[in-house]
């Protein structure tokens, strides 16, 4: 046992170790393009790793949605440090104004069509190893997430207003904060699931209850700290290769940027899904999803308007305003996808599928059909489910006034 615990420990240290080569050098040097991405992109997968854990060793102490929601906070950070320099730079420039839509638009399409899918297919793999996997062979959608999907249906449901007026408001950026403050409060409120740790978890977990609690506060704080510092670098290298390539800065800020923001998230989840963890990734990458459409959707007009100097809107040209209706329509399919209570191989397939087609046809055109079929998609899938579409808002009603969840319920 106790060779266990050192090699723990040295798991540890070797994870912090891998943030140090970046900031070494990130406060007064400029390393090329290559060792930036490649020294950046060791801190944030070290910070990704460091997060994860720290977030497992939470739930001894909290509900796992509220562990959830706040790993999905921190793990976001890159996002939202991207999204807000733009909105910021969008109030004087307004070439900015699009990438502002670009980059918000590609990371949420990119969580859903790859890290949903991913999540589906890594969680079947580790609970088929591990003898755990349903007969279905389908993996469930455990009750306790009853939360996070319907608080995700109801964000994407006012979201396909912001298409139709052309704007991002002030008052839009209000009622998006009080949906995310509702889901905060109703996820710390969710029965507590004791956690099963492994690896370096369960040597912290075994320290006493205050010096647990400060390792995973250290953790959170330090990982966040390397998030900030790491990713806008990491981000901007990987731009400036792009653009050695040829590739447009509208692409390069919509997909190449989300790409790098969206990194330490994707880390954490393929780990929670490889550990055959299914359930806790699923709650971070639906936390993920709303804190992205929610929050970060929400502080765009506040930034916009801080920057301008007083209260303003963010316009939607025409392409962003296709943009957002094409990523609201893909959300609410996703959102029809998990309030079934099951998420299958197949339908993680379409999820990729649908959305790496979309990257092979980028036409006007093409945009509107993919919005049309998700739409189509999102009703035949909750016409065909509507039995458990029904059982999973009776959930929701009965975990947010804390009722028990019978078997009859479920």
């Amino acid at each position: 046992m106790q060779r266990i615990n050192k090699l723990h420990i040295a798991l540890l240290a070797g994870t912090v170790l891998l943030t140090v080569p970046w900031l070494s050098v990130a406060f007064g040097t400029h390393p090329s393009a290559v060792a930036t991405v490649l020294l950046s992109g060791l801190a944030i997968l070290g910070a990704a790793f460091l997060i994860s854990w720290s977030a497992e060793l939470a739930q001894f102490d909290v509900s796992r949605s509220l562990a959830m929601a706040l790993l999905a906070l921190i793990a976001v950070l890159p996002e939202y440090a991207v999204d807000i320099y733009l909105a910021w730079k969008a109030a004087h420039h307004p070439e900015y104004i699009p990438l502002v839509a670009a980059n918000m638009t590609g990371a949420n399409r990119l969580l859903v069509g790859i890290g949903w899918s991913g999540v589906v297919f890594l969680g079947w793999l580790a609970l088929r190893r591990q003898g755990k996997l349903p007969s279905s062979g389908q993996i469930p959608i455990e009750p306790v997430l009853a939360i996070e999907v319907t608080v995700l249906t109801v964000a994407t449901l006012y979201s396909l207003l912001l298409p139709l007026k052309a704007t991002i408001t002030v008052w839009d950026a209000v009622i998006f904060v009080l949906i995310f403050a509702g889901y905060v409060w109703l996820a710390g409120r969710a029965p507590h699931i004791e956690p099963e740790p492994a690896g370096p978890v369960a040597t912290l977990a075994e320290l006493p209850k205050g010096w647990r609690r400060v390792a995973y506060m250290l953790m959170f704080l330090y990982s966040g700290f390397i998030i900030l510092v790491a990713t806008e670098p990491f981000t901007e290298g990987l731009i400036h290769l792009g653009k050695s390539f040829g590739i447009s800065e509208f692409l390069l800020i919509q997909w190449i940027a989300p790409l790098a923001s969206e990194s330490p998230e994707m880390i954490i989840l393929c780990y929670f899904a490889l550990r055959g963890h299914v359930a806790s990734a699923m709650s971070a990458i639906i936390s993920s999803k709303i804190n992205q459409w929610t929050l970060l959707i929400g502080s765009l007009p506040v930034i916009y308007s801080i920057s301008a100097g007083h209260v303003s809107f963010l316009p939607l040209e025409p392409r962003p305003r296709e943009e957002v209706l094409l990523t609201a329509a893909q959300s609410l399919f996703a959102c029809a996808v998990i309030a079934n209570r099951f998420f299958s191989r197949l339908e993680a397939l379409l999820l990729f599928v649908l959305f790496a087609t979309q990257l092979l046809i980028p036409s006007i055109a093409a945009r509107y059909a993919f919005t049309i079929l998700y739409f189509v998609l999102a009703v035949v899938w909750m016409f065909a489910y509507r039995r458990e579409v029904t059982v999973n808002l009776n959930l929701f009603y009965r975990l947010a006034k804390r009722l028990p969840v019978s078997e009859e319920v479920t």
